[in-house]
């Protein structure tokens, strides 16, 4: 009696192998990924050219930020007695509606560059919006873009809480990246022009670290970079303090502006962008 062979089951081939694709061996892959399919992506759409903007998640707009508020009131008077939680939940609320004029120039902001680049430009030298494609100045963003019926990007990022893809970013340029390093480099490589929301860590960390690039002239193209709300910014930051101690120059503090106006700021934008790159080849 012959003995019936064992049939050998068909090895995946590494392309195709979610185990060794999900594993620490293929994290150079993974990566190369993050930088060649946005690139791929980004060329045949044609962008060039992104006018990028950051900000905080957590600015709401107007009548959100209002629904936020009279809900933690609604919870200080419901309460059995005073209490220091509910107080300060309160007045984060009454600020939130503060911070809500940021998400609303932002959106106004996004909306006269994006009409001014579709009216004023072709299609391979437009200037498209770019944020990180979450909620707040980011939903601000994507959403006055859509206003003007123009295209805008969305560099988003993989978290465990909080982001979800805002509806305002163009679906055939919404990005979703797992490598924060990766997403902050797209956010410059085709950058023009930058403008810094009120934000927190996030904000901080993508600002700073352009900051330094320039600085240090690791990036060979010049860049306006608006700073935006002077109220909260002058709170939080002490650039003159740091020149004063000596860990930057006097000269640093030149290397970005500060506004609190949408006209004025689009002014500085649409003047600066027209005589760096206007007329270019």
């Amino acid at each position: 009696m012959k003995s019936r062979s064992k049939k050998m089951v068909r090895p995946l081939e590494a392309f195709n192998n979610p185990t060794f694709l999900n594993g620490p061996d293929a994290r150079p892959v993974r990566i190369l990924t993050e930088f060649e399919e946005p690139s791929n992506r980004l060329r045949r759409l044609r962008i060039r050219n992104t006018i990028t903007f950051f900000g905080s998640a957590r600015i709401h707009a107007r009548e959100e930020a209002e629904a936020k508020l009279a809900e933690a009131e609604k919870g200080l008077r419901d309460g059995v007695k005073e209490n220091a939680e509910l107080r300060f939940a309160r007045d984060v609320a009454t600020r939130g509606v503060t911070l809500a004029r940021y998400y609303e120039d932002a959106a106004l902001l996004a909306e006269k560059l994006t009409a001014w680049s579709q009216s004023s430009l072709k299609l391979g030298k437009r200037f498209y919006i770019c944020s990180g494609g979450g909620p707040g100045i980011m939903e601000a963003a994507n959403l006055g873009a859509s206003r003007a019926k123009g295209r805008s990007i969305g560099f988003n990022i993989s978290l465990p809480f909080e982001q979800e893809p805002n509806p305002y970013q163009s679906p055939e340029l919404s990005f979703q990246f797992h490598y924060f390093f990766m997403r902050k480099f797209w956010f410059v490589y085709l950058a023009k022009a930058l403008v810094v929301f009120p934000g927190g860590f996030g904000t901080l960390d993508e600002f700073f670290e352009l900051l330094t690039l320039i600085q240090t002239q690791k990036t060979s193209k010049y860049m306006p970079i608006v700073l935006y709300g002077s109220e909260y910014w002058n709170d939080i930051l002490n650039f003159e303090n740091m020149a004063k101690w000596g860990t930057i120059s006097p000269a640093d503090i030149n290397l970005f502006q500060t506004f609190d106006d949408v006209d004025e700021t689009f002014r500085y934008l649409k003047s600066e962008l027209t005589r760096l790159y206007m007329g270019r080849p």
